[in-house]
Parts: C-alpha cells; structure tokens; sequence
C-alpha cells in the first residue's frame, strides 16, 4: 500500500458526521490540541512512559503544566479511506497509532455507528525489552458547543466492563440550528476493549497528566465536583486511563480503545425527530458498546482489506497523489452528512454545507458529491433526494421550482435559503430543477427502480416544464455560485437546463412515455441549436 506523503490541511482522527469530527490541523500531532473541523479545541491527549520516562505522542500540553516531557518523533503519516496510521519512535519503542472509523458505505447499519476506534501498536526498534505504559485523555469539550456550558460525568457497567461517560448538563436537544455549531446533547461513551491491565480517573488534565508523568500512575480518586464548564480553570476534569502494556520486544503489542457518542435523536425533519439509522431496530447505547467490542476484529480486518482495495483503484485511476487525494475525500464527503432513519424504516441522508451558511440537504452540494455515492451506494443518493421530493410533495412548497434545501442543519423544517418558502428573492429556480432531474435519472439508472419514479411523477414532470419555459434564456437569478451574485442570461444555467430536460427525457422512456420522451428530445435539440 502506498504511504500517504501529502501534508493534509487538517488529518481526519474521529470524524463520523458533522458534530462528531475532530482533527489534527497541525504539521505534526503534537504541535497542537486536536479540534473539531471548526477550529474549536476538543481535546485528546495521549503519554507513554518508556521505562519511567514520559513522552506526549498526541495533543499540546496542557496550560500551566511545569514538567519537561518531550515529544515522540513523529516519522510517518498515512491517510487512508478509513484509516489514519501515524507512526512515533522515542527511546528505543516504536508506537503506531491507528484511528479507524468504519465509514463503509456498503454498510447502512456500520456506516452509521458513531463509533471510532485507537489502535495502538508497540514495538522495541532496538533489541531491548522496554516496560511501557500508555496514557489517554479525553476533554468533556466534545459534548458542548462552547467551553463555559456545565457538563457532567461518570461510569456504567456495559458488556462486562466499566465505560465512562460525559455529557452537557442541560442536553439542549435539537434547540438550536446553525453552522458554527457543536453538538450539545447526548453523551460520550469511551473504554479499552480489554480491560485487563486498566483504570481510569476524572480529574483535571493538568493534574492527571502531571501524576502519570511523575509517577506512571493515574491519581488515586474521581473528581466528582460536578457540574462543571470545561473552559474554566482548573475546568472539568477529563476522562483519563492508564494502560499497561508491560514488556515490550520486537514482537508488536497491541491495544485497542473505542469512543462512541449516543446523540439519541439526530434531525428534526418537518417537527419530527429522527434517530440516527443504527438505533432503528431498538438499538441504544450499552447494546452499540457492546457490539462495539464484539466486533472489533472483524471491522478492523474489514477495514483493512477495504482500504487496500479502495487504494489500488484509486492508484490505478490516478497515481500516488490521486490516493492522497481520494483518501482524504472519502471521510470528508461521507462525514459531512448524517444518516437517520424515518418512523416507516426508510433511510434519510442529510448534508450539511460547513462554513457556508448551515443549510442542509442542499441540493447543489448533492449534485457535485452524487458520483462518489453512484459509485459507492446508490441508495445513499436515494435517502438525499428522497427528503427534498417528499418536502415538494407535502404541499409545503409553494414555488414551480425545486428547492435550494429542506432547512438549516440539524432542523429540516423547510427552506432556509434565501427567500425560503416566502419569497422568489434569492432561489436558484433553473439550477436546482436542473440539478434534481438529473440526479434522479442518473438514481434511475443505477437502480431501476421504476415506483420510485411514479411516486413522484408529477413534481418532476413540473420541473421539466419550468426548464422548458424558462431555462434556454435564464432570467436574473443566483446558480450555486451565488458569491458571483445574481445574473441573467447565464450560459451555464442554459446548460444545466438543457441536461436537466434531455434527463426527464430519459425518465419518460423509463416509465413507457415514449412518445413524450421523443417529444421532449425534439424540443432539447430546438432549444440547444438556438
């Protein structure tokens, strides 16, 4: 497999979805506190002692913290579709750090755990045996929007083994919408999956990074002051573990740790609110832990073959930087969206636009990103439009033209663009009709599925007709550039109406309007030589 030598603008770590994303924004994983894709810290931290010396391999230290740990030399990096590897040495020990989140979009029901797992490897790289120890911490950060919101925190019994949890005091479920948002409900779930050889503490970060590192030890008693907000000093404590790991040789050691984070409900979609897609048989937290762990293998060894073979293709299309490239990609456009499930069963896949302004279920960011789900699984190209179709046939709309969105991420309670359900001002009328025609025929002829296209018949045959009267001469609207501003007689939106028709075209032959469908290619043809 071929080793990852681009320097990522930001390294995926723990990256699921849009509230649960946290990188590495830095040359090194050490030159700085890992953060959510925001820029917002939520920290985790990791120490090894190497035969009683101290080393950081993740994460900056923390403020005030007086002891003189060096860094691990960090030699190598790869970025693979479900996989981040980086590899450290200090002192004669090897560490090689695996970040695997099981995106696998063949997979609905794995796809959509909100579970990453750290694997750690440990070797000696000089013949010598070397007792070592690792130290992890975990920031209550993760569980809050801002750093001044109280959290609490503290230990279950789950699958035979003690996990320790954190969450916001207050669980402001589904209370706000926006971009620059973290998630503030739910709770944070972490254990080793091997228990044997553990223990765990909350206390402050300082504190609890400065015993082990003193003493290879954690501090002997939970803080159990609670709650409390994680910004101020000296803060909520952090979830913290030791493991011992023993003697280390030649022969790799391994450890594995898993995070998981139980939101509960995921989206409100039209008043309702929806669960993620894992919980849709009666799955909760403890039975995900549990699965979590029993699974393990397999999901690693899965995982593994997936990248190998993911990374072959990508090769074979378009060289090493092409691998690069596409592996960075691959979390980055699965992540930036949540899948959920409707109350009848049926899978719902909701986008978010970052740092634009919070929409979701865009339908021009859907039109770029729909080749990698054509490619990967259709039917995750289904559950986006799906929403929008259903939003149309509601009533709810009240325009001849598709919508830009369905709402402002996580409330999908209708338009939130520009003029939203009130106003013709600032819609994208020929863009997003053209971008949905297209988009369902090119879901057509990946599935065939011919009720899905007399279910919504009608709004689409609606959408043809609006390109027909106005999309050959566009008048002053935005396209998906909407930075350019408004602008009429916009070649590329003749374009996208153009294709949008001579696709309808191709859903007509679909559903045995064949005469319709020459008669629409006639008119295509007409439109396209003027």
């Amino acid at each position: 497999m071929q080793r990852n030598k681009l320097r990522p603008p930001a390294v995926p770590l723990i990256v699921n979805d849009p509230y649960l994303s946290i990188w590495s924004m830095a040359d090194t994983l050490t030159d700085q506190p890992t953060k959510h894709w925001t820029g917002k810290v939520q920290a985790l931290s990791g120490l090894i002692a190497i035969d009683g010396q101290a080393y950081r391999f993740m994460g900056s230290k923390p403020n005030h913290f007086e002891l003189n740990v060096p860094n691990m030399e960090q030699i190598d990096l790869q970025v693979l579709p479900t996989r981040t590897i980086y590899t450290f040495e200090a002192a004669g020990v090897r560490l090689e750090l695996t970040f695997l989140t099981p995106l696998l979009p063949h997979n609905l029901e794995l796809m959509s755990r909100p579970v990453s797992y750290l694997d750690f490897s440990l070797s000696s790289t000089d013949q010598q045996s070397h007792k070592v120890q690792l130290y992890l911490d975990i920031s209550p950060a993760l569980c809050v929007d801002h750093p001044m919101q109280e959290v609490v925190w503290g230990r279950h019994r789950i699958a035979g083994q003690e996990v320790l949890w954190m969450g916001s005091k207050d669980q402001a479920m589904l209370k706000r919408s926006g971009d620059d948002l973290r998630i503030e409900w739910g709770y944070l779930y972490a254990t080793p999956l091997e228990t044997a050889g553990t223990s765990s503490v909350f206390a402050s970060s300082l504190a609890a990074q400065t015993h082990f590192a003193k003493t290879g030890d954690l501090l002997d008693q939970d803080d159990t002051d609670m709650p409390k907000q994680p910004g101020n000093r000296p803060g909520a404590p952090v979830a913290a573990w030791l493991i011992e790991v023993g003697n280390v040789s030649e022969t790799p050691q391994a450890k594995a740790f898993l995070l998981a984070y139980d939101d509960y409900y995921s989206i409100e979609y039209f008043q309702r609110k929806l669960k993620p897609y894992w919980r849709k048989d009666g799955a909760n937290a403890a039975s995900l832990i549990r699965l979590a762990i029993n699974d393990y293998k397999d999901i690693k060894e899965t995982c593994e073959a997936y990248d190998e073979e993911l990374t072959q293709d990508l090769k074979t299309a378009g060289g090493n930087v092409y691998v690069s490239l596409g592996s960075l990609a691959f979390r980055q456009c699965i992540a930036a969206h949540k899948l959920v499930v409707d109350g009848d069963g049926e899978a719902l896949f909701f986008s978010k636009e970052n740092y634009s302004n919070g929409c979701m279920g865009t339908v021009d960011i859907t039109y770029p990103s729909s080749p990698f789900f054509l490619l990967f699984n259709p039917d995750l190209l289904k559950a986006q439009v799906t929403p929008i179709l259903d939003y149309v046939r509601s009533g709810r709309w009240p325009f001849p033209f598709a919508p830009h969105d369905i709402g402002r991420y996580p409330i999908a309670n209708g338009q939130f663009y520009g003029g939203g359900e009130n106003s013709e001002i600032d819609q994208m009328p020929v863009e997003e009709c053209g971008n949905m025609l297209i988009l369902v025929a090119a879901l057509y002829k990946a599935k065939s599925d011919q009720s899905f296209l007399e279910r919504y018949w009608q709004i689409l045959s609606n959408w043809a007709d609006y390109l027909l009267a106005k999309g050959l001469d566009p008048e002053n609207q935005l396209c998906t550039d909407d930075f350019a501003g408004h602008m009429a007689h916009n070649v590329n939106l003749s374009l996208k109406a153009l294709l949008g028709i001579a696709a309808y075209a191709q859903l007509c032959d679909a559903i045995g309007e064949t005469q319709k469908a020459q008669e629409i290619r006639a008119q295509v043809q007409h439109m396209t030589k003027q």
